[in-house]
C-alpha cells in the first residue's frame, strides 16, 4: 500500500528553548535590522511552524541549520517574512499627504517634477495615496514628471502591491468617487476586488530591497516616507538608517516617518519641521 504525503510528513516540534531563540533574535537582527524583543517566543514559534512544514523539516533548530546552509538565501528571506508584521492603510497619517500637497508640490511647481520613495511600502496603500494625492492636486498631473520607488523586503507583500487589488473594506474612508476614478471593480466569488488602474500604477516601481543592505539608487529624493518601519528597529540602526537617508535626499528635502517614531536622542543632520516631518538643510 502506497504511503501518502499527508501521512509522510513529520511531527513539527516547535519548542524554543533560551539559546534558540537568541540565535533567532541575532539572526533577524543582523540581516533586517529588525530588535526582536524578548516574550515574543510563542508567536516566533507559531509563525515558524509554517516555514518547517513547507521545507519537511522537524524541529526549529533543524531549520535554522538549513538557512545557514542555504546559499542562496531563498530561506532566510521567506523566514524575515513570515517574522515580520505589516499594516497598513490608505491616507494613513492623513497629515503627511496634506504636507506633500501644501508644501512639497509648490516647491516643485517650476520643475514639474518629483521623485518619492516609499520605504517599507508593505501592500502599496503607501504610494497608491500619494498618487491619489499628486493627481487630486495637479490640475496638470499628466504633464509631470514623477516617479515613486516602493520598496519592502517582504516578498509576500511586494506581490500585493504589485497586484493592487483591494478588499472593499481595504478602501473604507476613500470617497466614492475617488474608488471609482482610480480603481475598477472585478467579481471575486461573492465579493468584488478593487484594482488600481493604471493612472495609480504607471508612477509607481515596486521592488525588494532590505534597507540594511547595499541601496543600488543614486537619488537625490524629494520626499522620502519611512513610516512605522523604525519602531522594529534599536537606536543605532536607526540612527545608521536615518543618516543614509540623508545622503539621498536633496537638500530642502523632506524625510517622513510614522507618528509613533521620532529622532529624538538620535545624531541626525535634519531640521525639525513638525511631528514626523524632517527636512535636510544642507
Amino acid at each position: 500500500m502506497s504511503t501518502t504525503a499527508q501521512e509522510t510528513l513529520p511531527d513539527f516540534d516547535t519548542t524554543l528553548s533560551p539559546a534558540t531563540y537568541k540565535k533567532i533574535r541575532e539572526l533577524i537582527h543582523q540581516h533586517a535590522g529588525i530588535a526582536m524583543p524578548e516574550g515574543k517566543e510563542a508567536l516566533v514559534a507559531s509563525r515558524l511552524r509554517r516555514r518547517l512544514k513547507a521545507c519537511g523539516i522537524s524541529t526549529i533548530p533543524e531549520y535554522l541549520d538549513f538557512i545557514t546552509r542555504d546559499s542562496t538565501g531563498t530561506e532566510l528571506r521567506a523566514m524575515i517574512d513570515v517574522l515580520t508584521t505589516n499594516k497598513t492603510s490608505f491616507f494613513r497619517e492623513e497629515a503627511h499627504f496634506r504636507y506633500l500637497t501644501e508644501q512639497v508640490v509648490p516647491e516643485a511647481r517650476s520643475s514639474r517634477r518629483l521623485r518619492l520613495w516609499s520605504a517599507g511600502c508593505s501592500t502599496g496603500q503607501e504610494p497608491y495615496t500619494t498618487v491619489i494625492c499628486l493627481a487630486e492636486t495637479l490640475s496638470d498631473f499628466g504633464s509631470w514628471d514623477i516617479r515613486i520607488l516602493a520598496t519592502d523586503i517582504s516578498d509576500r507583500v511586494l506581490a500585493e502591491a504589485k497586484a493592487g487589488r483591494y478588499p472593499r473594506h481595504s478602501l473604507e474612508g476613500l470617497d466614492d468617487a475617488i474608488v471609482r476614478k482610480y480603481f475598477s471593480s472585478e467579481a471575486d466569488g461573492s465579493e468584488p476586488v478593487y484594482v488600481a488602474k493604471p493612472i495609480l500604477r504607471k508612477p509607481i516601481r515596486f521592488a525588494r530591497l532590505n534597507l540594511m543592505a547595499q541601496w543600488p539608487m543614486k537619488g537625490p529624493f524629494d520626499v522620502i516616507f519611512c513610516r512605522n518601519v523604525m519602531i522594529y528597529f534599536d537606536k543605532p540602526t536607526q540612527e545608521r538608517l536615518v543618516n543614509r537617508f540623508h545622503a539621498l535626499l536633496r537638500p530642502g528635502g523632506h524625510l517622513l516617518i510614522g507618528h509613533s517614531e521620532s529622532l529624538t536622542g538620535l545624531d541626525h543632520p535634519y531640521e525639525y519641521i513638525a511631528p514626523a516631518t524632517y527636512q535636510r538643510k544642507s
